[in-house]
């Protein structure tokens, strides 16, 4: 029996499969949600997994959930965060989740979404922030984070990401070294996301999910904006489809 867990994100797709066939994968999402579901089933039935039969259930979270069309059932990945998350922590903590398109804190209790807020309304505290200012900076992400771990914090005020680009690049025509503006730029989005986690009672269990999960440097001064450690979970950019595929099974 396979439990299959796709989490089609605004720029990355995640897959879990545990069972028979257990596997994980990643791809970019590219252009077009519906093809890139399409590559998964491909993948998918290229490693003998049985889509469609008795030996397989499928379940869809994330913002390309409804391209999915050969899954079983789509489940927001509010729910699928918690379930992935929760695994790893006793059932109870707060998750934040960091995405390329919005973020999420979720409270989670015994095992169950009690609260959760998210912050869809602008980039500015969510990895395509990170991803503009890289692209501006002519670094990728990880030298964004290598930078801002040497460099010292220039402050970058706007809420707008647009205008927060415009602070960049003017920090840039001052000849301010590249370390400092990556450091502002690593602080403004983990000040915006500690902002969004001051709205809700914290829990003493806090993990970090979703792209950024993987820079330890970002969970420091995620932590310091907190005043709380934030733990980044091992598999934290797979929590999604893990959970997808937990509740697959549980179905």
């Amino acid at each position: 029996m396979d439990y299959i867990g796709i989490d089609i994100g605004s720029t990355a797709a995640k897959i879990v499969v545990r069972g028979d066939h257990a596997q994980q994968m990643l791809l970019p999402t590219g252009w077009s949600s519906r093809e890139t579901a399409r590559l998964i089933e491909e993948r998918l039935r290229d490693a003998g997994v049985p889509l469609g039969t008795a030996n397989a259930r499928t379940v869809a979270t994330g913002y390309g959930r409804n391209a999915v069309a050969f899954a079983d059932r789509q489940v927001t990945e509010i729910t699928c965060h918690a379930h992935g998350s929760a695994q790893d922590s006793g059932g109870t903590c707060t998750v934040i989740d960091v995405g390329g398109q919005d973020t999420k804190v979720i409270r989670v209790e015994d095992g169950v979404v009690s609260d959760f807020l998210m912050n869809d309304k602008c980039a500015a505290g969510t990895g395509k922030f990170i991803e503009i200012m890289a692209n501006r900076l002519n670094v990728t992400i990880e030298e964004l984070f290598a930078f801002a771990q040497r460099g010292n914090v220039l402050p970058i005020s706007a809420l707008c990401t647009v205008f927060a680009e415009s602070e960049v690049i003017s920090y840039i025509g001052e000849g301010h070294p590249r370390e400092d503006i990556a450091a502002g730029v690593v602080d403004s989005v983990a000040g915006k996301v500690a902002t969004l986690c001051f709205r809700q009672r914290l829990l003493p269990q806090i993990v970090l999910t979703g792209g950024l999960c993987h820079s330890p440097y970002f969970a420091e001064r995620l932590s310091e904006k907190l005043g709380a450690a934030v733990h980044p979970l091992e598999n934290g950019h797979f929590a999604g489809a893990y959970g997808a595929s937990l509740l697959a099974e549980k179905r």
